[in-house]
């Protein structure tokens, strides 16, 4: 039996803070699963079944080989979620982390050679060197050795650190030429976005041991962080690579309107603050907002006029009714949204889990060709969603 054969055999089974905000390592208490529900599609019904329950505020999943999860949580702790939907106790060797409005502990992804290196990258909200505010965003990576990261380091940080409480991305993907992308917000700070000599509102581009590539945009210019690969990015919480193109997608999570898909381009300027579809959520306009279009800046691939909070992104590669479609977990409407494409155009929506009225945080592709979904709650979830199979 083939190793993607076993993966999917071992998924299917499956029916003001400074530090971390809690030291105690236990895992946290689940309740009694709900039964698997069942609900209806415009491409045919779809089954939702409960994995595990129990999780503090998860922010990311990614899967283990052998069929297990790792999950993060914003307060700080990582855990493993087993087939049967076990919850470990808290990992140790995570590194600390600000834990404070939208900070916490939150991207996870495994190295491409993570059979041969063991290594886990974590993304996460990184207080000032006294321990506080500001924050800004950071990367490690470490070894995973039975229930702890080992030898961990820390690959990238912002410097500058300028937020107070919120906008801190961050998602990981690696490419297929052995780069990692790391999606960043612009802290609550609307003109860092455009200041080329500070990180936030940009996607970085490195090695996956934090080396920038030579080929990036800007490197070798006066002023210009070398990492940056594109700016103008208000506060990105999705990131995919598109299963047939292999180019990178995004999504911004935007004000009162104005959540954005851009397909990043290198050096391209997708505006924040200056160009946006959004208003503050005072009701009144940007400060800086010069329109919605102005030249040397791109628009979006696809805009929400109403912003439904974007967070995860994932593209459905399995054979399934759902083949090709892209989908985005929705924290403000609550619902999974399920986007249509005719090569890059997006050409149809539909809004899923509404019933369930719970706000999806991260949405991947399981090895076994299903969907699975965290849901942002202090008794957070981890679903499986199986698609439509006609």
């Amino acid at each position: 039996m083939t190793r993607h054969a076993l993966l999917a055999l071992a998924l299917s089974a499956a029916a003001g803070c400074t530090a971390e905000t809690s030291a105690d390592p236990a895992a946290p208490g689940s309740r009694p699963k709900a039964a698997a529900q069942e609900f209806a599609s415009r491409q045919g019904a779809y089954r939702v079944i409960e994995v595990a329950n129990g999780l503090r505020t998860p922010w990311a999943v990614a899967f283990l080989p052998d069929g297990r999860f790792l999950v993060t949580e914003r307060t700080g702790h990582l855990r493993i979620v087993t087939a049967d939907g076990t919850v470990s106790a808290a990992l140790s060797g995570v590194p600390a982390v600000f834990a404070e409005g939208q900070g916490g502990l939150l991207d996870v992804a495994l190295s491409p050679d993570f059979a041969n290196d063991q290594l886990v990258y974590l993304s996460y909200a990184e207080a000032s060197p006294d321990g506080g505010a500001p924050a800004g965003t950071a990367a490690a990576r470490g070894r995973l050795h039975d229930d702890a990261l080992v030898d961990v380091e820390v690959i990238y940080r912002q410097q500058p650190k300028l937020s107070r409480s919120n906008h801190f991305g961050s998602r990981f993907v690696f490419d297929d030429t052995g780069h990692l992308f790391i999606t960043q917000g612009d802290n609550g700070e609307r003109p860092s976005a455009q200041d080329m000599d500070k990180l936030q509102g940009k996607l970085v581009r490195l090695h996956p041991d934090g080396r920038v590539p030579v080929d990036n945009p800007f490197v070798g210019r006066e002023g210009v962080r070398a990492e940056i690969y594109s700016l103008g990015h208000r506060n990105m919480q999705g990131a995919a690579l598109h299963p047939l193109t292999r180019a990178l997608w995004i999504s911004e999570h935007g004000p009162r309107g104005g959540d954005e898909i851009n397909i990043p381009q290198a050096g391209k300027n997708y505006g924040w603050p200056i160009i946006t579809h959004g208003i503050n959520y005072s009701g009144f306009k940007i400060p800086e907002a010069v329109g919605n279009e102005k030249e040397g800046m791109e628009q979006p691939h696809h805009v929400w006029m109403k912003s439904p909070g974007l967070s995860g992104m994932a593209f459905a590669s399995a054979e399934s009714a759902w083949k090709g479609n892209l989908f985005l977990g929705a924290l403000a409407d609550r619902e999974l949204i399920r986007l249509e494409l005719d090569g890059d155009r997006i050409v149809g929506e539909e809004r899923l889990l509404g019933e369930i009225k719970a706000r999806i945080r991260d949405v991947r592709e399981g090895p076994d060709g299903n969907l699975y979904v965290v849901t942002d709650d202090s008794n957070g979830k981890l679903l499986r969603i199986e698609p439509p199979r006609g």
